[in-house]
């Protein structure tokens, strides 16, 4: 079994090749759908909740396009707007492991 960190490493390689590949959402909704919706979901559930997950794909990414400083070379208004944003995401992944380690 792989430890973690080779997890990371594959799951970093994956992503980088689906993201050249214009795959990367569609993929993170594919995992997404694995690990929270139970297998048996109605198709009307699966449907809905990947309606919102490519909503909130979407919204972030018009946000992130709309907020950041015009030009070449990101500024430091930029980078700190781009860590608010990781802290915000990685405060709900916290949540999410949390939801999902009480459910096993």
């Amino acid at each position: 079994m792989p430890n973690r960190k080779e997890i990371e490493r594959l799951a970093t390689e994956l992503s980088k090749k689906l993201a050249d590949e214009g795959k990367l959402i569609e993929a993170g909704w594919t995992g997404y759908r694995m690990l929270v919706l139970p297998p048996d979901a109605p198709q009307i559930q699966v449907d809905e909740c990947r309606f919102a997950f490519m909503a909130g794909s979407q919204h972030l990414f018009s946000s992130i396009m709309t907020i950041l400083d015009s030009g070449d070379q990101e500024s430091e208004a930029d980078l700190r707007k781009m860590d608010l944003i990781d802290k915000e995401l990685r405060a709900f992944g916290r949540e999410m492991a949390l939801r999902a380690s009480r459910s096993k």
